[in-house]
């Protein structure tokens, strides 16, 4: 009983972030016929406006929003690319943000570059054990070495989930100390947008909790089979 009762927090802590994300993203997704230009187009304005020379703005693939430092681009879903919504502008806006940090070399941009790849390698990594289990209980047979294994692999999980989280600050500053103030001493939204891209702008910043919270779940997932 207590497991489900586990189980069942873990699953609301993955859900309701992920959920409450893309709920977001989705209510503004609508299309303005008063917005200057399309997020792709505001990008670029904005990367020659800042003076962010090298930066490119490119189309990428759906759901893989994102500012790639070795590639020196910003990348927008086709949605966020072509699109002239309130969610298009804000991720734009917000993608754009992190361009700004690489450029002026900020502190806070060190976060992404030092966490964001331990993160995605231990998460990888735990979860790619967990996958060779049957292989190397197999091969091993041995209780104390086979659990030693199960267990680096969680702690390698949970260490990648911790990893997401410590970025979290780079992601607000991208939305509210950069992508927010631009957006509105540009002018480039109506006052009564405002309340709408804060919202965008909040969701964009924990994207990486969600994600953070799913590997977490993924944790407690591998838990509760491994004590059937």
């Amino acid at each position: 009983m207590l497991l489900l009762i586990i189980a069942a927090v873990l699953a609301l802590l993955v859900y309701l972030p992920s959920f409450w994300v893309r709920q977001v993203m989705n209510k503004h997704s609508q299309e303005l016929s008063d917005l200057p230009g399309s997020g792709g187009e505001l990008a670029k304005h904005l990367v020659k406006r800042y003076q962010l020379h090298g930066i490119k703005v490119e189309e990428t693939q759906p759901f893989r929003d994102h500012f790639d430092p070795a590639a020196q681009t910003v990348r927008l879903s086709p949605d966020n690319f072509n699109g002239r919504s309130l969610t298009a502008i804000a991720i734009a806006a917000h993608e754009v943000g992190h361009a700004i940090q690489f450029h002026r070399q900020e502190k806070i941009f060190e976060l992404r570059k030092r966490y964001l790849p331990k993160a995605l390698l231990l998460s990888r990594v735990g979860v790619g054990i967990m996958l060779a289990f049957p292989i190397i209980a197999v091969v091993l047979r041995s209780p104390p070495v086979i659990g030693a294994v199960i267990g680096l692999s969680l702690l390698l999980q949970l260490a990648g989930a911790l990893s997401y989280l410590i970025i979290l600050p780079e992601e607000w500053d991208a939305s509210f100390n950069k992508a927010l103030p631009m957006l509105i001493e540009g002018e480039y939204i109506k006052t009564e947008h405002i309340p709408a891209i804060r919202s965008i702008l909040k969701a964009a910043a924990f994207t990486y909790f969600a994600a953070a919270m799913a590997n977490v779940l993924n944790v407690g997932r591998w838990f509760m089979i491994l004590r059937r």
